[in-house]
């Protein structure tokens, strides 16, 4: 059994007696990865949320404007298609986007709830264009916070996304609502055969506001997670397991709920989207405005990065180069934008 899986199966079966590891954040005891110099890809951004590759082609989606943007080589951005039916309320908006054989999905806040919708990518880099809607799934919960809206598909070529509670607290421990979920289907929107709950799109539950989902090499799904008073969460996510909120927050030893691998106070974190490169879990921090590393064999340890320096960050990804692409969030709402802002960054790790 792998490192991540003998974790899981820790988190799963006890209630943090002697044997449990203390899974708060345990700064710097890990080596810290080492990045040169930042540099800027793109700059001018309004509130992006995700981003995601079409072959080598970055994409970005922006929260309020509803605009997919392609970059060109120099991180020139071209508007793409502006998402019809994106009705941007708060946290609302245009969120998670993710290419798979052609098509482009997004998630998306409209005036009856959350969606997943997808689109043909047509065109060649720098005359991308999108075809027709194409639903895959509607009526999600939604709010002016708290939606989730991350997408992504996994190893086993199945499509996930992040659903938040929506402000429906006692929703989450309802395997018969998709609020405060962890949701697994097909690319076309049909539930698998093999997900925990026979006929149920549920792959988990108990969450309150996930936002970063992403798989280690083994194929362990970690997941992050926007805490409400006390504690943020790093969790790895097992089928069918049962996350606590709104009964637990954080650590609580409670063997009825599987306990996060890491917490953080909400002041220090609000881990938004999640990568993971060379076996380390970097984590983009809105109101904590670092980039949080987590080596994927000490998940209970952490190092942080750019301090304050770049202000609040949405989203990382793994280019196609490898480098790792994070953007910042500053014109949200809640942050204070600089004269570049927002801006797509790349490192080499």
């Amino acid at each position: 059994m792998g490192t991540l899986a003998t974790i899981a199966a820790l988190t799963a079966c006890s209630n943090g007696a002697a044997t449990e590891p203390d899974r708060r954040s345990s700064v710097g005891t890990a080596p810290a990865p080492s990045f040169g110099p930042p540099e800027t890809i793109s700059t001018g951004l309004q509130a992006p949320w995700s981003i995601a590759f079409h072959d080598e082609t970055p994409l970005i989606s922006e929260r309020d404007s509803a605009r997919i943007l392609e970059l060109d080589g120099s991180g020139v951005a071209r508007e793409v298609a502006v998402i019809a039916g994106v009705t941007p309320m708060g946290e609302g908006g245009l969120l998670g986007i993710a290419v798979h054989d052609g098509h482009l999905y997004t998630y998306f806040t409209a005036a009856g709830g959350n969606r997943i919708e997808r689109f043909p990518i047509t065109g060649r880099p720098g005359a991308l264009a999108l075809g027709p809607a194409q639903p895959i799934l509607e009526g999600l919960p939604s709010a002016s916070f708290h939606n989730g809206g991350r997408i992504a598909f996994g190893p086993d070529d199945q499509l996930y996304a992040t659903v938040g509670d929506a402000g429906q607290q006692d929703q989450a421990q309802s395997l018969d609502s998709l609020a405060g979920k962890i949701l697994r289907m097909t690319p076309e929107g049909d539930v698998p055969a093999d997900n925990p709950n026979p006929g149920s799109l549920v792959y988990s539950y108990g969450h309150r506001n996930p936002q970063g989902i992403a798989w280690a090499e083994d194929g362990t799904m970690i997941a992050s997670e926007f805490g409400q008073n006390t504690w943020d969460e790093l969790n790895i996510i097992r089928p069918g397991g049962n996350y606590g909120w709104p009964e637990v927050e954080g650590i609580g030893g409670d063997d009825r709920f599987i306990d996060p691998v890491q917490q953080w106070g909400t002041g220090e974190a609000s881990p938004s989207g999640i990568a993971i490169i060379d076996e380390t879990i970097f984590i983009a921090n809105l109101r904590g405005e670092v980039l949080r590393a987590v080596p994927v064999d000490e998940p209970a340890t952490a190092t942080t990065h750019f301090d304050g320096e770049y202000g609040r960050l949405r989203d990382v990804a793994r280019a196609p180069n490898g480098d790792l692409w994070l953007i910042t969030n500053n014109t949200d709402g809640r942050g204070d934008p600089g004269p570049e802002d927002d801006r797509l960054l790349a490192l080499t790790p």
